[in-house]
């Protein structure tokens, strides 16, 4: 079918234009038919993207369902997936459902609340599928509008401040990125993602401030590009805008946020950092491994020292992504096979505690651990749902988390055994992190009087957390639905980026041996 990308990435969009164009009113009619319509407009977005998942061949070289028409002069509409993107494209479709339905609650401006998450859900699908440097980066920045517009007007109390902390260090990771995508275009003279993929961007030393920087301008561009997105991943050390706001958001703004702009950044670490810099990201991933080491180090230590459900859950996230930049740096098949699972699993399992505090906060209007004690008592279906997602955070086996983590590790230890020797000291803490959460919050004795009452996940609710159940089940058991789509593009990744290289080297020899010299063995990292 032609346009099937623009039609999964518009729908929603032309939905929300239809609730802020015909819906009237703000009563309980009004409030019930942007909730249907928004929900209609998220699922039949995920039964198209299904067509999109399905229609796709893995085996075929380079993107499929392209699109390529003029944007505005001299710029480019063109979308296309690959086997990365597409399974990105399938989470963030699946997702936002279950968003939906975990709003159904919401009460006031439900509107404008939908109308938010709908135009959310169109410029992370259109991130996902640009192939277009500066459509990629429109989309990539205007989805954090609606979710600072979730947190600002239906946040908590603290919302503004935090809300305004957020934004300066999202402004200053958005000029970050604009910066080096400037340069890059400067640089190859096209915003074209498949041609710059081909481009050799110069990588001869250079000296800044009587300082040898090795790798030149793809040296450069690549911590560019790291450090933007490290803004929304969040990384240490850029991630202290993101816990408060955490905290303060309500639980799609929260889901959002630790989701799908977390997916979404560690997929431009992967599309864009890692591929088109191969000598670059050669060159400062020493670097790169020690800075996303101790940052999965930290988040991880840092969860065990919460006492916030959702600020636990926050660091937790971290900690994982962190994960994601290390096995991405790899750069070998198990690490970028490991980090779009890791993508996957993260998704799935993060959203799946988050809307457990969220159904939590909405009986007990806390979330903090010391408030509850023995829920399972009451919540025996909320508890066997918070004990799913806390193994897949935690890479349980049987979960996708399991695998994830696995594949990510073994490409990291390729490369790096004391970058993997991190990683796992970090698995052992974000362990003791999630069971100990999980403990204090479902297990024990039934103490205080105001959990006694409590009910146990009405039916909306286990419509919304069964899917995500599911998933993380099917992802653990059947881990080759993903490799097997994910693999071919992963392994051309893998291999164009060791052709650079070794190319890259035999440029290096030839001057000394055509004088009869050689070079020192090859150096690991």
């Amino acid at each position: 079918m032609d346009n099937l990308l623009s039609i999964v990435t518009f729908t929603p969009a032309i939905a929300a234009l239809i609730l802020a164009i015909f819906l009237r009113g703000a009563d309980e009619m009004a409030n019930r038919n942007a909730r249907w319509v928004a929900l209609f407009a998220t699922l039949l977005t995920f039964l198209i993207s299904l067509f999109v998942l399905f229609g796709f061949e893995p085996t075929e070289e380079g993107f499929q369902f392209l699109e390529d028409r003029e944007w505005m002069p001299g710029l480019q509409y063109k979308v296309g997936v690959d086997g990365i993107s597409v399974m990105l494209v399938a989470l963030a479709a699946f997702l936002m459902p279950l968003v939906i339905g975990a709003s159904w609650g919401v009460e006031h401006r439900v509107k404008e609340f939908m109308i938010s998450l709908l135009l959310f859900e169109t410029f992370v699908l259109g991130a996902l599928m640009a192939l277009d440097l500066v459509l990629f980066f429109v989309f990539l920045e205007a989805a954090i509008v609606p979710v600072f517009l979730i947190v600002g007007i239906w946040g908590g109390a603290g919302r503004q401040a935090t809300g305004f902390k957020a934004l300066v260090a999202n402004g200053l990771g958005a000029a970050v990125l604009l910066v080096a995508i400037v340069v890059m275009v400067s640089e190859a003279g096209t915003t074209d993602i498949p041609q710059l993929l081909n481009h050799v961007f110069d990588a001869s030393d250079i000296r800044i401030a009587g300082l040898e920087v090795v790798g030149g301008l793809q040296s450069l561009l690549v911590l560019g590009l790291v450090a933007g997105f490290a803004v929304k991943l969040p990384l240490w050390p850029f991630h202290g805008w993101m816990p408060g706001i955490q905290a303060q958001a309500p639980v799609a703004g929260a889901v959002m946020l630790r989701t799908l702009m977390s997916v979404l950044a560690g997929y431009g670490v992967l599309r864009l950092a890692m591929p088109m810099f191969p000598l670059g990201a050669e060159a400062v991933a020493p670097l790169i491994y020690a800075v996303s080491g101790f940052a999965a180090l930290f988040g991880a230590l840092a969860a065990i020292g919460q006492d916030d459900l959702r600020r636990r859950i926050a660091y937790l996230s971290i900690a994982q992504m962190a994960l994601v930049v290390m096995a991405v740096f790899a750069a070998n098949q198990q690490g970028l096979d490991g980090a779009v699972f890791l993508l996957l699993s993260h998704g799935l399992v993060v959203a799946g505690l988050l809307l457990v505090a969220g159904a939590l906060f909405d009986r007990t209007e806390t979330t903090a651990l010391d408030a509850f004690g023995g829920v399972s008592v009451r919540m025996p279906v909320l508890a066997a749902m918070f004990l799913l997602f806390t193994w897949g955070v935690v890479g349980i086996p049987g979960t996708g988390g399991f695998v994830a983590l696995l594949l990510a590790i073994t490409g990291v230890f390729q490369t790096s055994p004391i970058a993997a020797l991190a990683a796992c000291a970090s698995l052992v803490m974000v362990a003791a992190a999630g069971l100990v959460m999980f403990r204090r919050v479902m297990l024990g004795d039934l103490i205080k009087e105001s959990l006694k009452s409590l009910d146990d996940l009405s039916p909306r609710e286990r419509l919304t957390l069964a899917p995500l159940a599911a998933a993380i089940l099917a992802l653990g058991l059947y881990p080759g639905f993903v490799t097997e789509r994910i693999g071919p593009a992963t392994g051309r990744l893998a291999a164009n980026h060791a052709a650079d290289l070794a190319a890259a080297e035999a440029a290096r020899a030839a001057p000394l041996q055509s004088a009869g010299l050689s070079l020192p063995g090859p150096v690991t990292r």
